[in-house]
């Protein structure tokens, strides 16, 4: 037996693609994995633990050690900003970060108010334009801040672009593309270096495969 890999997934859409990629680098996952309502998942076979996580708390797991890599969003990284290293580009969950209100609204104020789940991230990009505003933090539903008047603008993660039409919005401003991100807790690197090597390149021989499908 060697060494048990601790592995932090998010919840979700991330986590539905992330396992079917390590499927497909190789890795014998239990079939009901997706449906499991666990929120640790021990798969002897392969030594691997799995912590099941809210995407904003991956990479907090993976800093303190408590897993020793994970798969985190680039929005999450951007935000959170946590002492990991960023070893690959999954390629998957494809979105991006950007600025939405209501269409032909003008900045109501001399700081206007804008709503974000990711308030580090959207005081950095506005100071980057040159421009003052309030940021206002929510945890969901954002796109209701301003249909109801809490706030001009907001900044949150568009993959379809559905739910801003749905509810009269429309982008104004794109900050970044997001994609989901192998990371690593610098510690466990050293004390688990080659496990951790093996599924990076494992990984990448499958994201590499892709591309080369694609193009």
């Amino acid at each position: 037996m060697g060494k048990v890999l601790t592995m932090a997934m998010p919840k979700g859409r991330i986590f539905e693609e992330a396992a079917g990629l390590l499927r497909q680098a190789g890795y014998q996952l239990p079939e009901e994995f997706e449906d499991s309502r666990k929120l640790i998942i021990d798969v002897p076979e392969e030594n691997l633990r799995f912590i099941l996580a809210k995407p904003m708390d991956v990479t907090t797991y993976v800093e303190h050690g408590v897993a020793d890599v994970g798969i985190a969003g680039k929005d999450v990284m951007l935000e959170e900003a946590r002492d990991v290293y960023e070893v690959l580009d999954l390629n998957i969950s494809k979105c991006h970060l950007a600025v939405a209100g209501l269409p032909g609204a003008s900045w109501g104020s001399v700081a206007p108010r804008v709503a974000t789940k990711y308030p580090n991230v959207a005081s950095s990009y506005f100071r980057e334009q040159g421009e003052q505003v309030e940021i206002i933090k929510l945890n969901g539903s954002i796109e209701l801040a301003p249909l109801i008047g809490l706030a001009d603008r907001i900044v949150d993660i568009v993959s379809t672009g559905q739910t801003l039409k749905e509810n009269g919005l429309v982008e104004t401003e794109h900050i970044c593309d997001i994609t989901s991100r192998f990371i690593v807790n610098p510690v466990s690197y050293r004390m688990k270096d080659a496990v951790i090597d093996e599924m990076a390149q494992r990984l990448a021989k499958i994201i590499e495969g892709e591309g080369e499908e694609s193009s």
